[in-house]
C-alpha cells in the first residue's frame, strides 16, 4: 500500500502528524502526501499546534470524496 493511501486510512480514523507519519508508515514527506490528498478531492485541514515552544502541524480529514 502506498504512503498516501495509509495516509487517507489514517485520517479517516484520526488526525496525523509528521512524526505519526514517519513512526507509523516510515513517511518522511506528510506534507507532500496530503497535498496528493487534496488534489484528489479530500477535504483536510490543518491546525498548527505548539507543545514546548515547537511548532507543528496536525492535519484532519474533514469529509471524504465522493
Amino acid at each position: 500500500m502506498s504512503h498516501t493511501m495509509q495516509i487517507l486510512d489514517h485520517l479517516e480514523s484520526k488526525p496525523i502528524t509528521a512524526m505519526d507519519a514517519l513512526n507509523d508508515y516510515g513517511c518522511f514527506r506528510l506534507a507532500a502526501r496530503i497535498n496528493e490528498l487534496r488534489m484528489g478531492g479530500h477535504d483536510i485541514r490543518t491546525e498548527i499546534k505548539n507543545k514546548d515552544g515547537k511548532r507543528y502541524a496536525m492535519y484532519h480529514l474533514l469529509s471524504k470524496e465522493d
